[in-house]
């Protein structure tokens, strides 16, 4: 059984490292060819720095928590 809310770091704009919050949202549903994942580590990598810092373009679509390097499993999958 999947938990209703999750987790998750934000960028709530361009800055230091306290530019990060931490917050909960509801949990995802995948949608057509996606799959929805339990992250169990994270890192920043220099393309994550440099999109905190304004540099850097965040990838196209509605996010705005940062696309980090992680290390999950799958747990739902949407249709393909």
């Amino acid at each position: 059984m999947l938990p209703m809310m999750m987790k998750a770091v934000e960028i709530s704009g361009p800055g230091a490292a306290d530019v990060l919050k931490l917050v909960e949202r509801p949990v995802p549903v995948a949608g057509h060819g996606q799959i929805l994942i339990r992250t169990a580590w994270a890192g920043v990598n220099r393309p994550d720095v440099l999109q905190r810092a304004g540099h850097y373009a965040p990838p196209a679509g509605p996010r705005t928590c940062p696309v980090w390097s992680a290390r999950a499993m799958s747990l739902r999958s949407g249709r393909a």
